[in-house]
C-alpha cells in the first residue's frame, strides 16, 4: 500500500534510481522525433528514389532504438530482486490545480516494461515489413511519420505515471488510427472507416472521462499508484466503484473493440496492411486489455462489473467468430478473428487472471501481427501479378483469387500455417498456452471465488462463469473452422489467380519475409513465458514464470477475486484435452468442408441466406445507419441546419445588418458637415443631462 507521499519519497531510493531506466523518458520521444522529422520530409516536393532514402532509415531506425533501451531496462529489471514499488521519473509539472497536481510522469514496473518490449519489438519488425511494402507510395515520409506517432502514443500510454498523462496516449492513438486508416484519403471509403474510428471511439473515451472524474471525487489523486492504493481500502461493491469500473469498462470497450463497440475495427484493414498489423497486434486494440490490468484494484473491489467484462468478453468472442466463418476477404477474416481474440483477453482480465489475459495479448501479438504481415506478403504478390497482365482491377485481397500459393511463396505459406495453429489452440504453439490459461481459470472460479458468489441480473455468479466457459470453447471450435478455411482457400488447393498471372506470383522481398519468419519464431516459443503449474510434473520447464513477473502489480487483485478458486490437476488435463479435441475438430470440420469447390471471385454465385447474412456482419452497420446516423444527419439537416442556421441566425443576421444600415442612414444624416447643427445637438445634450440630473433628486 502507498500513499502518494510515501510513494514521492520512496522513489529517490527506489532500485532502479540511477541505472538506465533513468532514460526511461526516451522510451517515447525517440518515435515522436522519428514522427517529426519524417513528416517534414514528407512536405518536400520530390519523387525520385533517393527521397524515401531518410525516411526508411529513420521510421524503422528510431523504433530499433526505442527497442534496443527497452531491452536493456528489462535487462536491468531482471537482474535485481523482485522490485515490488514502481518506478516514476517526473520530468515536470502539468496541472498544478489546489488539490489536483498531475505531472509529466512515466511510471516503469512489470506491466509497462512488458507492454514497451511487444509494442517497441513487434513495432519494429512492422516498420522494418513497411519498407518493402510502401516503397512505391507517394506518401512514403508521411506514412513513417504517421506509424512513428502512432508507436509514440502508445508508448506514453502504458508509460503514463497517471490517467491524465495515459490519457494523452490514448488520445494519440485514436488519431493516428484515424489518420493511418484513412491514410489513402482519396478513396472515400478509406477516409469514411477512419472517421468511423474515431467516432466510434469517441463514445469510450466519454466513458474514460466520466471514470477519471470520479476516482478524482472518491479518492482525491488521479496517480495510478495512489489511486489503486486508495481504491483498496474502500468499500467493497460500493455504488460508486461499481460506476467507476462500469464507466472505464466503456472506454475499454471503445478502444479494444467489444461489443457493441467493436464495429470500428473491421473497417480498420482499408489502411495498409502494416497498419492493420500495428493497429491489431500490438498497439490500439490492446490498449483496454492493460488499461483494465493497470486499474485492476478498482475492478477487484467492484467483482459485480469484473464478471460483467468477461461475459461481453465471452460475447464478443463468439460474435465475431461467427462472423468470421464467411468473411471473404482475408483481411477481413483477420479482422474479425482479432475482436475475437480480444474477447478472450477481456474474459481472462474480467476474472481475474490478469497475468493469463496479459499471456493471451503478448502471443496474440505475434501471431497475429504474423497473419496480417504474411496477409500483406500475399496481397503484395497478388496486386504485382495482376499489375502484370494489366488486370489491375481484380481483388487482391478476395481468397476466392488465391489458392495454392505455397508452390509460389513457401517461406510466407510456412509461417501462417505455423500462425494459424497457434490462434487455434494447437499444441505446443504460444495461442495454445495462453487461450488454455483463460479458459482453465474460468472453469476454475465457477466455484469458491469472489465472482461465483455475485449476481448479474439475478444469475448467479457460477451460472454465469459457466456460460462464459461453454462461449470460449464455442468461439475455440469456430476458430479452427475459420482459420482453417482462410488456410486453405489461400495457400492449399488449385491456384486460381490466372493461367497468366501464375507466372508472376512470387515470394516477397526479404524486408517483408524476414519480419514474418522472426514473428514465426516468436510465434512457436512465446508459449515458454508461462507455462502452466500442470508441467512442473513434466519437467520441461519453469512454470508461471510471467505471473511471478506480474505479482507485484496485479498479484493482490487476482488473488480477490480467485479466491479459492482451484481446479485439480486431473481436472485441468481433462480442460486441456477439451480445449485441443474442439481446436482440432473445428480444422477437421474445414477441412471436409474444404471439398466443396471453389472459383475465382468473379464466377462465384452471390452468398445467400444464412452465409450472406454472416458475410454481412449481421448487417449491423445497415441497421446503425438505418436507426443512428440518418435520423441524426435528417434532424441536423433539417431542424439544426435550415431551422437554427437558415432560419434562426439568418434572421438575426439580416435584422441585425437591418439595425446597422439604419443607424448608419440616421448618423450619416447627422454627421453632414453643419456646424450650426451640430452646435444645436450639444446643446439639447447639455438640456439632457440637465433634466436627468434635477429629475434625479
Amino acid at each position: 500500500m502507498f500513499t502518494a507521499l510515501a510513494f514521492i519519497q520512496a522513489a529517490s531510493s527506489h532500485p532502479l534510481s540511477g541505472s538506465i531506466a533513468e532514460w526511461v523518458g526516451l522510451l517515447p520521444l525517440l518515435p515522436l522525433l522519428g514522427a517529426i522529422a519524417n513528416g517534414l520530409l514528407s512536405l518536400r516536393p520530390s519523387d525520385d528514389a533517393s527521397s524515401k532514402t531518410l525516411p526508411t532509415l529513420i521510421g524503422p531506425g528510431v523504433l530499433l532504438a526505442s527497442f534496443v533501451l527497452t531491452v536493456a531496462i528489462f535487462v536491468q529489471m531482471l537482474g535485481l530482486p523482485r522490485i515490488e514499488e514502481p518506478f516514476i521519473r517526473n520530468y515536470a509539472s502539468w496541472m498544478p490545480v489546489g488539490n489536483l497536481q498531475i505531472n509529466w510522469g512515466v511510471q516503469l514496473d512489470q506491466l509497462s516494461i512488458l507492454m514497451c518490449l511487444i509494442i517497441t519489438g513487434v513495432g519494429t519488425l512492422i516498420h522494418v515489413f513497411s519498407v518493402g511494402y510502401m516503397k512505391k507510395d507517394p506518401g512514403y515520409a508521411r506514412y513513417f511519420s504517421y506509424l512513428n506517432l502512432f508507436v509514440a502514443s502508445m508508448l506514453v500510454l502504458v508509460l503514463g505515471s497517471s490517467y491524465p498523462v495515459l490519457f494523452v496516449g490514448w488520445e494519440g492513438v485514436g488519431l493516428c488510427s484515424y489518420l493511418l486508416i484513412g491514410f489513402w484519403f482519396g478513396d472515400k471509403a478509406n477516409s469514411d472507416a477512419g472517421r468511423k474510428a474515431f467516432i466510434v471511439n469517441r463514445i469510450g473515451d466519454f466513458g474514460f472521462l466520466i471514470a477519471m472524474f470520479l476516482i478524482w471525487m472518491t479518492v482525491g489523486t488521479l496517480d495510478f499508484a495512489a489511486s489503486n492504493a486508495a481504491i483498496s481500502l474502500q468499500t467493497l461493491g460500493s455504488p460508486v466503484l461499481v460506476a467507476t469500473a462500469l464507466f472505464l469498462f466503456l472506454g475499454c470497450a471503445g478502444k479494444s473493440a467489444q461489443l457493441p463497440l467493436y464495429i470500428w475495427l473491421p473497417d480498420a484493414m482499408a489502411g495498409p496492411t502494416p497498419v492493420s498489423a500495428l493497429i491489431h497486434a500490438a498497439t490500439m486494440v490492446t490498449a483496454g486489455v492493460y488499461l483494465i490490468a493497470r486499474t485492476s484494484p478498482l475492478f477487484a473491489s467492484a467483482p459485480q462489473v469484473s464478471l460483467l467484462v468477461a461475459l461481453i468478453g465471452a460475447l464478443t468472442a463468439f460474435w465475431a467468430a461467427t462472423i468470421a466463418l464467411r468473411q471473404w476477404d482475408i483481411k477481413k477474416v483477420l479482422a474479425y478473428s482479432t475482436v475475437s481474440q480480444l474477447g478472450y483477453m477481456f474474459v481472462g482480465v474480467g476474472v481475474g487472471a490478469y497475468s493469463a489475459g496479459v499471456f493471451h495479448l503478448i502471443t496474440h501479438a505475434f501471431f497475429k501481427a504474423l497473419l496480417f504481415l504474411g496477409a500483406g506478403s500475399v496481397i503484395h504478390s497478388l496486386h504485382h501479378a495482376y499489375h502484370h497482365t494489366h488486370r489491375d482491377g481484380q481483388d487482391a485481397q478476395d481468397l476466392r483469387n488465391m489458392g495454392g500459393l505455397r508452390k509460389f511463396m513457401p517461406a510466407t505459406a510456412t509461417a501462417m500455417t505455423l500462425a494459424t495453429l497457434a490462434i487455434v489452440g494447437i499444441p505446443p504453439l504460444a495461442g495454445f498456452f495462453s487461450k488454455d490459461e483463460i479458459l482453465s481459470s474460468v472453469f476454475a472460479r465457477t466455484q469458491g471465488s469472489m465472482l461465483s458468489a455475485v449476481t448479474i441480473a439475478g444469475v448467479s455468479g457460477t451460472a454465469v462463469l459457466y456460460v462464459i466457459y461453454g462461449l470460449g470453447m464455442l468461439t475455440a471450435l469456430l476458430t479452427g473452422i475459420y482459420m482453417t478455411r482462410m488456410l486453405l482457400l489461400a495457400f492449399y488447393g488449385t491456384n486460381r489467380t490466372g493461367d497468366a498471372e501464375r507466372e508472376a506470383l512470387h515470394e516477397a522481398p526479404a524486408s517483408m519475409t524476414v519480419p514474418v519468419l522472426v514473428l514465426a519464431a516468436l510465434t512457436v516459443v512465446a508459449g515458454w513465458l508461462n507455462l502452466p503449474e500442470i508441467a512442473s510434473t513434466w519437467s520441461i520447464g519453469r512454470t508461471e514464470l510471467l505471473k511471478d513477473w506480474l505479482e507485484p502489480v496485479t498479484g493482490i487483485a487476482g488473488a480477490a477475486l480467485s479466491g479459492q478458486g482451484h481446479v485439480s490437476h486431473q481436472t485441468e488435463l481433462a480442460l486441456i484435452g477439451a480445449a485441443v479435441g474442439v481446436g482440432l475438430l473445428g480444422i477437421a470440420i474445414a477441412y471436409f468442408m474444404s471439398r466443396t469447390p471453389v472459383v475465382e471471385k468473379d464466377r462465384s454465385p452471390a452468398d445467400t441466406g444464412l452465409s450472406a447474412l454472416l458475410a454481412n456482419a449481421y448487417n449491423v452497420d445497415r441497421i446503425l445507419d438505418a436507426i443512428i446516423v440518418k435520423p441524426v444527419n435528417a434532424l441536423s439537416d433539417g431542424v439544426l441546419s435550415r431551422g437554427v442556421d437558415r432560419g434562426i441566425n439568418r434572421g438575426i443576421e439580416s435584422g441585425g445588418s437591418g439595425l446597422v444600415r439604419l443607424a448608419g442612414k440616421v448618423g450619416a444624416r447627422l454627421q453632414n458637415g453643419d456646424v450650426g447643427t451640430y452646435a444645436w445637438l450639444v446643446a439639447a445634450g447639455a438640456l439632457a443631462v440637465l433634466a436627468s440630473l434635477t429629475l434625479s433628486r
